[in-house]
């Protein structure tokens, strides 16, 4: 009962900006352990996320909160990843309310409205000066981060990130229409490469090779598709390892 208020307020009212964003519609099958590191994988791309909040419950099934070290972070990804597939289901993507009391329940700090209200006016003076200590320290942290769909050097211009050497030949492929992807982390899944790679026009399918953990190859339609990809997520992080990508030897 309590979800499903949270919910309706969620979609019934305006909630101002924050670094906090509510997803629902997530699919139901995926395990717990597996949802979250998934969620952390994706929106991590946006800005430091300070914690990613789901539970086992049946009213909690379905729904997740991402929390952002900066609003600006939460924003950028209720942008770009609103309505984007993640295990089959478009995920739907708004802000949450400031602390929502579900939230606060399944971590131990709700306290009642009246009680909060009677304990925020007596420590008043005591929470503004925490929580401008906590904004200074948060304001420390390095929030650029890059984008996705942000503008990409020129392929002549993208180093291999540190430490990862090409499995390829030095002799690189011509351009075509499918990518070899390296350095990935060995339990990534066709589903989370699809989840990147899918948001680019002419997306076709992946293939991974069960015995070579670590690699994929993704085909596109034609090769200037597949090229506008590689631009794109060059040295993207999954987790701590950047992705290496380069046209398929054929």
């Amino acid at each position: 009962m309590e979800m499903q208020q949270e919910a309706n307020q969620q979609q019934g009212s305006e909630v101002s900006p924050n670094q906090t964003i509510y997803i629902n519609n997530l699919n139901e099958k995926v395990k717990l352990d597996v949802l979250k590191k998934s969620l952390n994988d994706v929106f991590s791309h946006f800005g430091k996320i300070l914690e990613v909040k789901a539970f086992k419950t049946l009213k909690h099934k379905g729904q997740a909160w991402v929390v952002f070290e900066e609003a600006e972070s939460a924003s950028t990804a209720i942008a770009k990843m609103n309505d984007f597939p993640f295990y089959d289901k478009r995920m739907r993507i708004q802000y949450a309310k400031t602390k929502s009391d579900v939230v606060a329940k399944a971590d131990g700090t709700f306290v009642p409205r009246e009680k909060r209200k009677r304990h925020e006016e007596k420590a008043g003076g005591k929470k503004k000066k925490d929580q401008h200590h906590d904004s200074t320290q948060m304001g420390m942290a390095n929030s650029a981060y890059p984008s996705v769909y942000g503008t990409a050097p020129p392929l002549s211009q993208v180093p291999y990130p540190a430490g990862v050497k090409p499995i390829l030949p030095e002799a690189p492929a011509p351009p075509n229409n499918i990518l070899f992807v390296q350095n990935l982390p060995h339990e990534t899944t066709p589903m989370m490469i699809q989840m990147f790679f899918s948001q680019y026009q002419g997306f076709k399918e992946i293939r991974m090779v069960e015995a070579k953990p670590g690699i994929a190859f993704v085909e596109y339609a034609d090769e200037m598709q597949s090229t506008v990809a590689m631009q794109g997520l060059q040295g993207f992080k999954i987790e701590q390892d950047p992705m290496l990508i380069t046209y398929a030897k054929k």
